[in-house]
C-alpha cells in the first residue's frame, strides 16, 4: 500500500512539470489560456508536498509501532 502512495505522489509531480511546460510554451501566443495550467501546476505541487508529508508521517508511525 505504501508503494502505491509513493507512485501517486510522483504522479502529481509529473502533472506539475507538464503544466509548467505547457505554461512556458503557451505564454507568448495565448496568455489567457495559461491560467488553467498555472492552477494545475500550483495544485499539483501542493498535492505532491501534502502527500509526501503524509506518507512520511505514516511510515514513521509504522516504524514506531513495530518497535513496540
Amino acid at each position: 500500500m505504501v508503494k502505491i502512495l509513493k507512485y501517486t505522489e510522483y504522479l502529481y509531480l509529473v502533472v506539475a512539470i507538464a503544466s509548467i511546460y505547457k505554461i512556458i510554451t503557451l505564454w507568448q501566443t495565448a496568455p489567457k489560456e495559461t491560467y488553467i495550467f498555472i492552477f494545475f501546476a500550483v495544485v499539483s505541487l501542493a498535492m505532491f508536498l501534502f502527500r509526501r508529508k503524509y506518507r512520511k508521517r505514516f511510515e514513521k508511525r509504522t516504524e514506531e509501532n513495530k518497535d513496540r
